[in-house]
């Protein structure tokens, strides 16, 4: 099979590759511009060229994004066999609480000291979050860093073995649902209609404990594009990720649309008046 000009790894080569430490451990993340900070985790299996064009439309809009390497090979292609057993290692890690009863996933301790990091490098009024399917609901985690003002939840896909789950511990589920009240923060959210990873019925449980904060929206399934790196295709196996393997970049389309609603949601909470 030929290898195509959309089919490449990407080299990051626009990026600095940084070695950040929290609490003792440390993990590269690539940054890339200037402005406020947003924290991009990456969706599963690792920093494709796809989350690496969504964390480039977002620093092209005005924000210093660091987009930290959680699992998988960072820039490389999505194929099936080589994501298999990314998910496969991540599922058994103990930073990650992929099924129901884990409660919150004990990497996002981590990625809060990295908003902090983010924020006093950068300043402005906070920090934007945006999770990504596996770490979807981690930017919901991590606004119990007070630094983290806005955050975006794509397609949150954990626990992976419960539908109506929200991969939240109970203190962990109250302490967030009371810092939303307590500042009047909103919830960013995004699914297909029809995605067996991140159901309707997980939106609703988001909705039951942030009530009016959480702004779920979901685009219709036959919005997705129809030819997604071979990871989405074979093992997803479903319209899923909004804004990266399924967006589809033409003008007007339904899933760019959500993208310039999510960099309008980061400036007017990160840049007001900008």
């Amino acid at each position: 099979m030929t290898t195509t000009a959309a089919h490449r790894d990407d080299p990051l080569d626009d990026f600095a590759h940084r070695t950040v430490g929290v609490d003792g451990v440390d993990k590269t993340v690539h940054v890339t511009g200037t402005g406020p900070a947003v924290v991009l985790m990456p969706e599963m299996p690792g920093i494709s060229p796809d989350v690496a064009r969504l964390a480039r439309w977002v620093r092209d809009a005005g924000f210093t994004v660091y987009v930290p390497s959680l699992f998988g090979v960072d820039g490389a292609w999505p194929t099936a066999e080589a994501g298999a057993d990314v998910v496969r290692r991540a599922c058994v890690s103990a930073e990650f609480r992929a099924f129901a009863g884990g409660g919150t996933s004990p990497v996002t301790l981590w990625l809060r000291g990295l908003a902090r990091i983010a924020h006093a490098e950068c300043g402005g009024p906070g920090v934007g979050a945006v999770g990504l399917c596996f770490t979807g609901n981690f930017a919901l985690a991590m606004a119990l860093e007070p630094a983290v003002i806005a955050p975006v939840m794509n397609h949150p896909s954990l626990p992976l073995d419960d539908p109506a789950g929200i991969e939240l511990g109970l203190q962990d589920a109250s302490a967030v649902a009371d810092r939303v009240r307590r500042d009047g923060l909103t919830v960013l959210a995004y699914r297909f209609q029809g995605d067996r990873w991140c159901t309707g019925r997980r939106f609703a449980a988001y909705r039951a404990l942030l009530g009016e904060a959480f702004d779920g929206r979901e685009l219709p399934a036959i919005a997705a594009n129809p030819d997604p790196p071979p990871f989405f295709r074979d093992l997803v196996g479903c319209a899923h990720s909004v804004v990266t393997a399924h967006l589809v970049d033409q003008q007007g389309h339904p899933t760019l649309h959500a993208r310039d609603e999510i960099l309008r949601f980061l400036t007017a909470r990160l840049a007001p008046g900008v």
